[in-house]
């Protein structure tokens, strides 16, 4: 890991954007965020879509009468006079635009970099959250520790509210000013962030994933990693992930910053881990050496998967940075409660426990899923966006009672449980229609006994049937609900 001398990152102050000829690419939630704040802040802002939709032209409608110019239907072209590309996070960085903007000498950023750009002197410091899996989970439970310590925060960033308008809420509202903020940041977003300067952070883990999107694995971990560039106290990584400390040791960091692992087992010094069911720390301590603050119970982690226990250490070494008390690890913790579709428990149907995690939508979420229960009853597929599930059946074999299948891409599950755990049952359900999630559960139900947990872990994107994970998850929770009234 390397270092550089203390030198305070300076923001651009708001009026530099003034006058500027600002082209926002997308007309997504971010992309509207970014073409309004920067509208109001004196820009000439055009928005380019390559959709021309009634939904599309009465959203540009709405623009217009806030002096933002909307251009349906060519997305391609880079309009006349730009002096600047504010992207979409899910924008190829291969799309022709961009190279447009390449060829003209226009620098290409994201709603995060705006944001960066657009804080003040004395704004709060930015706690930040990457890795293939558990962001959310991670960023809203560091969100609960830092407000048990009494802190004023939000989470931002991937997650809640666009973070430029948290942050031009803040700079114009001469209020109470937050005092951290806990910021969940995608690989799309740190591509378009070079200037991005967090107080502290932490890469989660990281798996082949968006490879479509980066190019290659290389490419992706670079852009997770950009997240530790500048960091000031403490780059936070996975000691069971060594691409995650490789990361930290490719970073060029202020002096003093310093390297914390954590881990599901014992922790060394300046790590965070597991004793006797308890998370403790030995990383922010007076003498690393010899002690060891307790945090919390795992018991007090919802749920106390070992992977979301992971989240959990990765939270609050990031709160510990900051000088959160070990007691507001703790408070945090009990009172954090996570979001839908998360390894969620939906009910107990003749012995039988039914769990939605349809938010794990590729193979790495998938593997931690099964790994917390034993037997399962697996429900998987949908789009695999080019992944392989030979290595997640092979590891997972011993725990399958049988698996149902269902999606586009099942086919390349089911030959992968042929190749590993060909003994497991296997139920494929062809249907695509609203009914089909019920014949999914119908046939799990079969293959389960008491005692078992039929897991929805799809380890595959839903939009082949479902608008996204959250309508797969609901569909799947409402077919349980059926069975437990009798009504199959």
């Amino acid at each position: 890991m390397g270092s550089r001398e203390v030198t305070e990152h300076q923001a651009r102050p708001a009026d530099s954007f003034v006058g500027q000829h600002i082209t926002v690419a997308g007309l997504g939630v971010s992309g509207l965020s970014a073409a309004r704040a920067l509208a109001g802040l004196g820009a000439h802002v055009t928005v380019v879509d390559g959709g021309d939709s009634p939904a599309r032209r009465e959203t540009a409608a709405a623009l217009a009468d806030e002096g933002v110019t909307v251009r349906l239907g060519d997305a391609d072209t880079l309009p006349e006079g730009t002096d600047l590309v504010v992207t979409s996070p899910g924008w190829k960085p291969s799309a022709p635009l961009f190279a447009a903007a390449a060829a003209a000498g226009v620098d290409v950023i994201g709603d995060v970099e705006v944001a960066w750009r657009l804080r003040g002197p004395a704004a709060a410091p930015w706690l930040a959250v990457t890795g293939t899996n558990g962001k959310t989970t991670t960023t809203r439970m560091l969100g609960a520790i830092l407000r048990a310590a009494g802190l004023r925060t939000a989470e931002v960033g991937n997650i809640g509210t666009p973070i430029v308008d948290v942050i031009l809420d803040q700079e114009r509202a001469g209020g109470e000013a937050y005092d951290v903020l806990a910021v969940e940041l995608s690989s799309y977003q740190l591509h378009w962030a070079p200037s991005l300067r967090a107080h502290s952070a932490a890469v989660l883990n990281l798996a082949p994933d968006h490879l479509d999107w980066h190019g290659s694995m290389e490419a992706y971990a670079a852009d997770k990693g950009r997240i530790y560039e500048g960091n000031r106290v403490a780059c936070v990584y996975n000691l069971a992930d060594r691409a995650t400390e490789d990361l930290v040791r490719g970073a060029d960091v202020e002096e003093g910053c310093r390297a914390v692992g954590f881990t599901l087992g014992a922790p060394a010094p300046s790590q965070l881990g597991v004793v006797d069911g308890i998370l403790v720390d030995r990383a922010f301590v007076p003498d690393r050496q010899r002690q060891a603050q307790e945090l919390a119970e795992v018991g007090d982690v919802n749920p106390p998967a070992p992977h979301n226990v992971a989240n959990a250490l990765a939270a609050a070494a990031l709160a510990r940075a900051f000088g959160v008390p070990a007691t507001a690890v703790r408070d945090g913790l009990r009172a954090f409660r996570p979001d839908a579709h998360r390894i969620a428990h939906v009910a107990d149907v003749d012995g039988v426990a039914y769990v939605d995690d349809s938010k794990a939508t590729n193979t790495h979420a998938t593997e931690a899923s099964l790994a917390a229960y034993q037997p399962v009853v697996w429900i998987a597929g949908g789009l695999a966006k080019g992944a392989s599930f030979d290595e997640l059946v092979a590891s997972a074999a011993p725990r399958l009672r049988g698996a149902v299948l269902l999606g586009a891409d099942r086919a390349l599950i089911r030959e992968a449980l042929a190749r590993h755990a060909p003994e497991v049952p296997v139920v494929e359900v062809d249907r695509t229609d609203t009914g089909a999630m019920s014949e999914v559960v119908e046939a799990a139900r079969g293959l389960a006994r008491a005692g078992d947990t039929v897991l929805l872990a799809p380890a595959c994107a839903s939009m082949d049937m479902f608008t996204n994970y959250n309508e797969r998850g609901d569909a799947f929770a409402a077919a349980v609900r059926e069975l437990d009234s009798g009504g199959a």
